[in-house]
């Protein structure tokens, strides 16, 4: 049995569950709100995304705190948190997925490598991010962040009906 795309599953769980999500995406570009978008029916839950390459995007319509972005900077947890709470709030979803790195090949640090990315799921039962360190070229590392948020979505959907059943 093959198994089943993440935006397949998502869109099984998300329909069943009534819920809704919206995305707010930097390094990624549009792919995770794409990716979610290629399952027909998806506009029963997916509401729509920001794609917020900008630090002053991120600020403006996302309502990332300065602070965060002059203390940690856009490529950090405390970020893609922000952004996945200002996604949820914007656009008035259940759920906001973001995504914030470092696609490369350029934009570097010496503590914030090309490939470094940072991962967040916003939900009424808590927010999560994770850390990621990709190898590859460009697309590759969109291609594994995208991945990445959507699985994360997923396991927030799984451990919230763990939490439930019980």
């Amino acid at each position: 049995m093959i198994a089943k795309r993440y935006e397949e599953q998502l869109f099984e769980i998300l329909t069943r569950e009534r819920l809704t999500i919206a995305t707010a995406e930097s390094c990624t570009g549009g792919l995770v709100s794409h990716r979610i978008t290629t399952i027909p029916g998806s506009s029963a839950y997916f509401l729509g995304g920001i794609v917020s390459y900008s630090n002053d995007v991120k600020q403006s319509l996302l309502g990332v705190p300065q602070d965060v972005l002059a203390r940690v900077g856009a490529v950090s947890a405390e970020c893609a948190v922000a952004m996945a709470r200002g996604a949820r709030a914007q656009i008035g979803a259940d759920i906001g997925v973001s995504t914030t790195g470092i696609a490369g090949p350029g934009g570097a640090t010496p503590t914030k490598p090309v490939g470094l990315v940072y991962i967040a799921c916003s939900t009424p039962w808590g927010d999560h991010w994770e850390e990621h360190h990709f190898s590859g070229d460009r697309i590759e590392t969109i291609k594994a962040s995208a991945d990445a948020a959507l699985a994360l979505v997923l396991e927030q959907l799984a451990h919230r009906a763990d939490t439930t059943d019980h």
